[in-house]
C-alpha cells in the first residue's frame, strides 16, 4: 500500500494541511533570528545587510537544495525522516547504524528547546504593551496545556493548524513589505558578496554563524513530517513560505537600517517594526505559531520512537492512538520526558534571548549525519555519479561543518542537556546492539524434523491438553525452520498438547504502512506457519490479526478447522487459544568482558522497565503464557572449586 497516493494529491485542503504542519518550526524563525545575529552589536550596512545575505543564501543551500530538492526524493514509500532514511540504505553499510543513532537523539533532544524559545519569543512581545511582565509562568502555562492535551489527539486542533499559518506567513509577508518600501536598498543584501563581507572581513563575523542557523533550523523537521503531506505539497508551499520568511527578514532588516539607533538592547525588531495598533494581534498570532510550531516538532518525537521501536532502537514501550486517523499517535512516557525538559528549559534560562545561545547545536550534528546516510542513498539507490556526489557532499560538508563549529561555543550554554542527549544515544546504542548479541544466540532447527513427533502427542490423549490452538510467537524468517527453544517448550518437563500447533512470525517491513500476510500449513490442519508483514509505523495487534486471519481462513475453507472442534462449547463460545512467549533473561553463569556485560546488563533493565511482551505484540494476557529460559552468553570456565577431606559412607 503506497502511503503517498493520497498526500501527494495536490489541492487547496492539501497545500492548506501542508502549512499547518510543515512549517511551524522554521515558520517561527523570525521571532528570534535577527535579534540574535545583532545582539549587542553597533547596528551598521555590514553586520545587517550581511546577516541577511548569510540567512539567504543558507535557506537556498541547506533548506531548498539539500532539503526540498534532494532530501525528498529519499522517500520511502511516502515517508521521510532518519529513519525511514536509514531503512532505505542500511544494507549498503554496516556502520550507518551510529549516524542514524546520532540524527535520531539529536533531533528529539532538540524537541526540548524549540517549544520554549518559540512560545516564549512569541510571549515576551507582551513586554512591549505590559512592562516588567513575568512572562516565565505565562510559558510554563501554555507549555503544560499542550502537553496535556496530547493524551486526546490533535485531529480537530490540528483541523485550523494549515488556516493559521496561512494568516501566520501572510503576516510576516506585509509587515515585512511595509518595512521594505520604507528602505528598497535591502535588496542589496541579497548579494552573497555582503555574506562574504560579515564572515570575512567583521570582526569575530564568522562566529555569527551560529546565530544565522537558526534560519534553518525547522529543516530537518520537515524532511520527518514529509508522510503526513507528500513531496509535491511541500515543494510548491515552500515557495509561498520562503517569501514571506525573506521578506519579513528583510523588513526587519529595512526597519534596523533607519530607525535611527545605534544599538538594538533588548528589543525584537519582529515585534518593533509592528503598527502600535496591530501590536496586540501580532502577538496572539504569534503565539498560536509558536503553539503550532511546538505541536508539529512533539508530534514527530512520537513518531519518532514509534519508528524506533519498530527497528529496535528503542525499548516497546506503551503507544496509543488517541483517534481514528492514520498516523495519530500517543506515547505517554515521551510527553511526560518532553514536558519535563521544556519546563526546566524555560525555568534555566528564563528569557528566549538566553536559549538562542544554546539553540542549534543539536540539530547541525543531526543534518550532518543524514548528509551522510543521503549521500549513500544518492550513490547506491539513485545510482548517481560518484563525482557528483562528492562534489555535492563536499559542499554540504562545509556549510554543516562552519555550521557546526560555530555552534560548539554554546556547549557551555547547554552542558547540562547533553546529559539528556547522551542519555537517549546510550538507550538506542545498548538496545540495538544488544539485541544484535542476543540474536546471535537464537538457534533454529528444521520444523520438519519433528512434525511426526509432534502430531504423535497432539494425538496422545493420556497427556492433558493444554490448549486447543496453541500459538507460538517466532523470530524464523524461513518457513521450515523454528526456534529450538520452542521446540524444547513443546516436549520438555510437561509436554503441551494441542489440536492445531500455530507457528506466528511478525516480519517488519522496511516501507511504512505494510499490512498482509502468508500461510504455510505443514501439516494438514495440525502445524501452520503464519507470517505477518508489518510496516514499521504500523502498531503490532498480533492476537487481532492472528484471530482475523484463523477467521478468514475458515471462512474460505482452504483449511479443515471449520469441521473440527476449535475448543468453544455452550458456555464459553470464543475459541480456546492460547499463545505462549519464551522470555530470557541473564543466567548467573556468565562471565563477560567490561563493555558486553554493560550492554546485556543495561538491556536487561531497559527490558524491565519498558512494555511487557504481551501488550508489545497486542495480546491478552489471559490468553498468554510466559515462559523464563536462561541466556548463557560467556560461561564460567575456571571454577576454583576444592574439596576438603570427608568421609563417605560405603
Amino acid at each position: 500500500m503506497k502511503s503517498n497516493k493520497h498526500s501527494d494529491r495536490i489541492t487547496i485542503a492539501s497545500l492548506l494541511v501542508t502549512l499547518g504542519i510543515i512549517y511551524g518550526d522554521i515558520g517561527t524563525s523570525p521571532l528570534y533570528v535577527m535579534k540574535a545575529i545583532i545582539g549587542d552589536r553597533p547596528i551598521n550596512e555590514t553586520i545587517v545587510f550581511g546577516g541577511i545575505s548569510c540567512v539567504f543564501w543558507t535557506l537556498i543551500f541547506q533548506t531548498t537544495i539539500k532539503y526540498i530538492f534532494l532530501t525528498l526524493m529519499a522517500d520511502n514509500d511516502g515517508e521521510g525522516g532518519v529513519f525511514s532514511l536509514y531503512a532505505l540504505v542500511k544494507r549498503y553499510g554496516k556502520k550507518l547504524v551510529i549516524p542514524t543513532i546520532l540524527g535520531a537523539t539529536t533531533l528529539l533532544a532538540d524537541g526540548i528547546i524549540t517549544p520554549p524559545i518559540s512560545v516564549a519569543s512569541a510571549v515576551e512581545g507582551l513586554e512591549m504593551v505590559i512592562p516588567d511582565l513575568p512572562t516565565v509562568p505565562i510559558v510554563v502555562v501554555i507549555l503544560s496545556l499542550l502537553f496535556f492535551f496530547q493524551r486526546f489527539g490533535t485531529y480537530k486542533v490540528g483541523s485550523v493548524f494549515g488556516p493559521m499559518m496561512t494568516v501566520w506567513f501572510s503576516m510576516l509577508f506585509i509587515v515585512g513589505a511595509s518595512q521594505i518600501s520604507h528602505y528598497p536598498e535591502v535588496f542589496k543584501a541579497l548579494n552573497p558578496v555582503y555574506a562574504y563581507d560579515l564572515l570575512v572581513n567583521y570582526p569575530h563575523g564568522f562566529w555569527l554563524l551560529g546565530a544565522v542557523f537558526l534560519a534553518t533550523t525547522g529543516a530537518e523537521a520537515l524532511y520527518s513530517d514529509l508522510g503526513h503531506c507528500g513531496r509535491k505539497n511541500i515543494r510548491i508551499t515552500w515557495a509561498f513560505v520562503k517569501v514571506a520568511l525573506m521578506t519579513n527578514y528583510m523588513g526587519q532588516a529595512a526597519w534596523l537600517m533607519h530607525q535611527g539607533e545605534s544599538l538594538l538592547g533588548t528589543r525584537n525588531p519582529f515585534y518593533e517594526m509592528m503598527p502600535g495598533w496591530f501590536l496586540i494581534p501580532g502577538i496572539i498570532i504569534a503565539t498560536f505559531a509558536a503553539i503550532i510550531a511546538s505541536q508539529a516538532l512533539i508530534s514527530g518525537s512520537f513518531t519518532l520512537i514509534s519508528e524506533a521501536m519498530s527497528l529496535n532502537f528503542w525499548p516497546r514501550v506503551n503507544v496509543r492512538q488517541p483517534t481514528e486517523l492514520k498516523g495519530q499517535i500517543y506515547i505517554p512516557s515521551v510527553n511526560t520526558i518532553l514536558w519535563i525538559g521544556c519546563v526546566l528549559m524555560i525555568l534555566y534560562f528564563q528569557s528566549s534571548t538566553h536559549m538562542e545561545a544554546a539553540y542549534g547545536f543539536s540539530i547541525t550534528i543531526a543534518m550532518m549525519m543524514t548528509t551522510i546516510l543521503l549521500s549513500y542513498f544518492m550513490i547506491y539507490r539513485m545510482k548517481w555519479n560518484i563525482f557528483l556526489v562528492i562534489g555535492i557532499l563536499l559542499i554540504f560538508s562545509t556549510i554543516e561543518i562552519s555550521f557546526f563549529i560555530t555552534n560548539v561555543v554554546k556547549i557551555k550554554e547547554r552542558w547540562m542537556f547533553l546529559f539528556f542527549e547522551l542519555f537517549i544515544f546510550l538507550v538506542m546504542y545498548v538496545w540495538y546492539f544488544a539485541r544484535k548479541i542476543n540474536n546471535r544466540f537464537v538457534r533454529f532447527v528444521e520444523l520438519g524434523k519433528y512434525t511426526t513427533s509432534i502430531k504423535e502427542l497432539s494425538e496422545d490423549d493420556e497427556i492433558p491438553k493444554f490448549a486447543t490452538h496453541l500459538i507460538y510467537l517466532t523470530k524464523a524468517d524461513h518457513r521450515e525452520q523454528i526456534e529450538e527453544k520452542i521446540i524444547k517448550s513443546i516436549f520438555a518437563k510437561k509436554p503441551k498438547r494441542a489440536d492445531v500447533y500455530w507457528f506466528l512470525h511478525i516480519d517488519r517491513t522496511d516501507e511504512p504502512y505494510t499490512l498482509n500476510y502468508e500461510v504455510t500449513e505443514l501439516v494438514d490442519d495440525k502445524i501452520i506457519k503464519v507470517t505477518i508483514h508489518l510496516g514499521f509505523r504500523v502498531q503490532p495487534r498480533s492476537e487481532l490479526f492472528f484471530k482475523r486471519i484463523v477467521q478468514e481462513l475458515v471462512a474460505n475453507k482452504e483449511l479443515n478447522l471449520h469441521v473440527r472442534p476449535d475448543g468453544s462449547t455452550k458456555w464459553n463460545p470464543e475459541p480456546d487459544f492460547k499463545f505462549v512467549i519464551i522470555e530470557k533473561f541473564l543466567s548467573v553463569e556468565n562471565e563477560f568482558t567490561v563493555r558486553e556485560g554493560l550492554l546485556l546488563n543495561s538491556y536487561f533493565f531497559l527490558k524491565h522497565l519498558g512494555q511487557s511482551d504481551e501488550k508489545a505484540f497486542g495480546l491478552d494476557k489471559s490468553d498468554v503464557e510466559i515462559e523464563q529460559v536462561p541466556l548463557v552468553y560467556h560461561r564460567v570456565e575456571q571454577v576454583a572449586l576444592t574439596r576438603l577431606n570427608s568421609e563417605v559412607k560405603k
